[in-house]
């Protein structure tokens, strides 16, 4: 085949679909001569299946451009001639290479770490490396590997890093001895029986990491360690997980190691304590032994099962306990020397008594102590960092005193109540900067809650019930404070005095907590240097935008789980310097695109997923500004339109708001045509609005019982202009005359408080058995003359009755007649009186018109 097929992944794969192609069909063909349309179709999907499984790890992932590659479980089976040559790290894990020769590699000159992990590999020839001769780790765990050619590894003279944990190794006897730029070796996970080094390597002068973990070895003896005696001092051996049964005494003499684990290495407790022992002469600097969580547990018979520690010198111990001895016995005793001491996963209800010589570090972690042993490591002059931890109740208390060093203290994770803090608690360490109570029940702060320890910078109270922090101020006097955590403790801030005096603090976590009142809008006042706020989880649901103006440093504010609508506090210039914004989980619709655009400019990071967001056309300027940042919002496949249903899954960045324009669209022109029709009719009542009026009286005369008994003989419309040709000549003439006629005036006799409308009807109109219209130039002019005489006019025309009287006060041009409705054709039609001035035409004047009035009266 590869005389026809090139060299070429691809080719080769369409090579040897084409063969399949004619071997399947010539055999088949002679049997199925008959079936030749079935045949055609069943050869063709068979070679599809074929071919695409041939070709479906071709591809390579590009993780750094022309550097690193993964084909990580791509079913291949050779190198694809896609990798360039320029690659430097490939992963090459979890394919098929059964058979590693020098022709799989192709020249890789630049490459430096290959892993072959999990390929399958059972024979690697001679040669094979010779083309990859510049690696620097090569990793080939969990292959079978049955045979190792002549110095297969010895072309690799740069290598640093050799992994072959579970490949079925036998002996450390490898043929390496090229690789002097060797520093690590991991074999774990085989089945090595011997500890025994090939000499040679005593010349790799890096090599500083042997990791024989969970192998077979059983028995060490002195020419085991040979070559352990000459490499240099900085070298880590790992021997757990070995069923170590003997250690032959002095195996280990003269021995420098910077690390040894031991960790489950041996299959005894006895093994165990005469194993110890036998390593006297050892000089690590870090010791790890113990068992692993989870293994066999020894069966304790021995107080002095440690004893062996005695004779090894070491700086840090590890001891992981995983059993429970049957009396007390001592742990520390062979410890004291140490600068590093850990015991975790013990049984240690009281801690004896050590006077350790030079331990600055000392951490007693998942051990179940009952009392915290403060009288136990009171007075300890070098001790720098205690870690108790993880106990499952201290239920007494026991002050630390004395101890000028000590820096760092964590007593979290203890579920114990602290009746008196942290004074009483610490006394006599000046020189404390970090404190850890966290993880507890309760902690009661007292007035000089933390004299003496003015040197703090760090105070985790948080998931601890704390007493006494809310209402005043207990933490004036730790000026040097940078971090405080009282999240979720139970406080209820009402004093705004509470961080007073803490002008260096840099991180403030309240989450979880209460503010009563309006206490957060001064509470942060004196805080010039934050730049980490968290009030998360609080049940806020306002802050004012004073609550962070002396916050011009902050850089993260978290607001999450809050129930905050509005973030109108973030406009403001006092948080110009923020970066980090978060809001989710809270009850914001909407944000305003004022408030948008006013952003802090260094925001790169907002979360504003989880709320209740409302997607409608009403708000396409806040969703569109959501669809054009998303680079800074974080988890914004989370922002739900949640008005359209609670439990909606409709994203925001998925509304959409082209539909918003065009509703938009017809909403403006439908709003055009209503204003237009407004203003339209506004004009045009405005114009007619006695006409209106004159409409509604018709209808309510309509409505206006007809039998009415009339109060008046007469109602008079006239010009104000005109009242006192009215008083001095109408009124002294009919009134005072005999009979007397009463008339109906607007000035005298209309009801006060009553609209004008109103008056004109009820007294006028339907008052008055007849209506006596003063005609005049002012008359024409008035526009309540013209109204009054309409309604008249209306009045009249229903009842089919003449009962209107025209006056001519003085002539009227006939054109101005006819701005007044139905004058000018009444006056055509209808007979009327004419004033003049002449005594013998006043005369018949008056007696024309009394008995125009009389007549209708009798």
């Amino acid at each position: 085949m590869a005389s026809f097929c090139p060299q070429f992944p691809i080719v080769v794969n369409h090579c040897i679909c084409s063969l399949i192609v004619k071997v399947l069909y010539k055999s088949y063909s002679r049997f199925y001569d008959r079936l030749r349309s079935f045949r055609m179709s069943f050869f063709t999907i068979s070679a599809f299946i074929i071919c695409f499984s041939i070709g479906a790890g071709e591809s390579c992932t590009e993780v750094t451009e022309n550097l690193h590659y993964s084909c990580m479980g791509r079913n291949l089976s050779s190198i694809p001639a896609s990798i360039p040559s320029s690659v430097q790290t490939l992963d090459f894990s979890f394919n098929v290479l059964k058979h590693l020769q020098k022709t799989v590699f192709p020249v890789l000159s630049f490459l430096r770490v290959l892993d072959l992990s999990r390929c399958r590999i059972r024979h690697i020839e001679k040669d094979t490396f010779f083309n990859v001769n510049k690696l620097t780790t090569l990793i080939l765990t969990g292959n079978p590997i049955t045979y190792f050619g002549p110095g297969c590894l010895n072309t690799l003279y740069d290598l640093q890093r050799l992994v072959l944990v579970d490949v079925g190794l036998t002996s450390l006897q490898l043929q390496v001895n090229n690789l002097t730029k060797l520093q690590e070796l991991k074999v774990g996970t085989n089945n090595i029986q011997s500890l025994s080094l090939p000499p040679f390597m005593s010349t790799f002068k890096d090599f500083c990491l042997l990791d024989l973990r969970a192998n077979n070895i059983s028995i060490i003896t002195t020419d085991h360690t040979v070559v352990l005696r000459e490499i240099g001092r900085n070298m880590t051996l790992i021997l757990s997980r070995n069923p170590l049964i003997h250690i032959e005494p002095g195996a280990f003499r003269n021995v420098y190691l910077r690390q040894l684990d031991i960790r489950s290495a041996f299959v005894s407790f006895a093994a165990q304590k005469v194993g110890l022992k036998s390593l006297y002469g050892l000089n690590v600097k870090k010791l790890l032994f113990g068992k692993y969580r989870g293994d066999f547990k020894f069966q304790f018979s021995d107080a002095d099962a440690l004893d062996g520690l005695c004779s090894i010198y070491f700086q840090e111990v590890y001891y992981y306990i995983s059993e429970r001895p049957d009396e007390p016995f001592s742990i520390f005793r062979c410890m004291i020397n140490a600068t590093i001491v850990v015991v975790k996963h013990g049984i240690i209800y009281e801690m004896e008594y050590v006077f350790f010589h030079e331990i600055k570090e000392l951490y007693l972690i998942s051990n179940h102590l009952g009392t915290l042993p403060g009288k136990q490591l009171s007075h300890i002059l070098t001790l720098e960092k205690l870690v108790i931890t993880d106990n499952n109740e201290i239920i007494r208390e026991e002050s630390f005193i004395d101890m000028p060093k000590l820096q760092f203290v964590d007593l979290s994770a203890n579920q114990m109540t602290l009746k008196r803090c942290c004074t009483t608690l610490l006394s006599g360490t000046p020189q404390i900067r970090y404190l850890n109570l966290s993880l507890n029940a309760e902690i009661n702060l007292d007035g000089p809650a933390f004299d003496g320890l003015g040197s703090l910078e760090i105070l985790d109270f948080h998931h601890t019930r704390v007493v006494g922090i809310g209402h005043i101020s207990l933490l004036s006097t730790l000026k040097y404070l940078i971090y405080l955590d009282v999240s979720y403790s139970s406080i209820t801030f009402s004093s705004i005095y509470c961080f007073y005096g803490l002008s260096n603090l840099n991180v403030l976590k309240l989450a979880g907590n209460i503010f009563q009142g309006d206490v957060v809008r001064y509470l942060f006042n004196n805080l010039t240097v934050l730049e980490h706020l968290d009030m998360s989880y609080c049940r806020m649901v306002e802050l004012h935008s004073s609550s962070f103006k002396s916050l011009q440093r902050l850089r993260l504010l978290n607001l999450r789980g809050n129930n905050l609508m509005t973030i109108d506090f973030l406009t403001h210039p006092y948080l110009k310097q923020l970066t980090s914004f978060y809001v989710d989980k809270n009850s914001i619709t909407n944000i305003p695109l004022h408030v948008l655009q006013k952003l802090p400019t260094n925001l790169s990071e907002f979360d504003l997923s989880s709320n209740p967001i409302d997607c409608s056309c009403s708000q396409t300027d806040f969703i569109l500004w959501i669809m054009q940042n998303q680079n800074i919002l974080k988890q914004s496949e989370n922002i739900f339109c949640k008005t359209l249903s609670p439990s909606s899954d409709f994203r925001a960045t998925d509304f959409d708001i082209d539909s918003c324009v065009h509703k938009k669209i017809l909403t403006i022109v439908l709003l055009v045509v209503f204003v237009t029709l407004v203003v339209l009719l506004s004009a045009l009542g405005y114009r007619f609005q006695f006409y209106l009026q004159y409409c509604c009286i018709l209808l309510r005369g309509y409505r206006t019982p007809t039998q009415q008994e009339c109060s008046y003989d007469a109602f008079v419309i006239f010009s104000s202009y005109d009242e006192v040709w009215v008083v001095n000549e109408l009124m002294e003439n009919l009134e005072n005359g005999f009979p007397s006629i009463h008339l109906c005036l607007h000035m005298r006799d209309f009801q006060a408080g009553k609209s004008i409308t109103s008056n004109i009807i009820d007294e006028g109109i339907l008052g008055s058995r007849k209506v006596i219209v003063v005609v005049s130039q002012h008359f024409i002019d008035s526009a309540w003359c013209r109204f009054e005489f309409e309604l008249a006019q209306s009045r009249f025309m229903m009842e089919r009755s003449a009962n209107i009287i025209i006056i001519i006060l003085e002539d009227v041009e006939e054109r101005k007649t006819k701005k007044v409705f139905g004058l000018h054709k009444y006056l055509k039609k209808n007979t009327y009186l004419k004033w003049s001035r002449d005594p013998l035409s006043n005369m018949r004047f008056w007696i024309r018109l009394r008995r125009a009035i009389i007549d209708t009266k009798q």
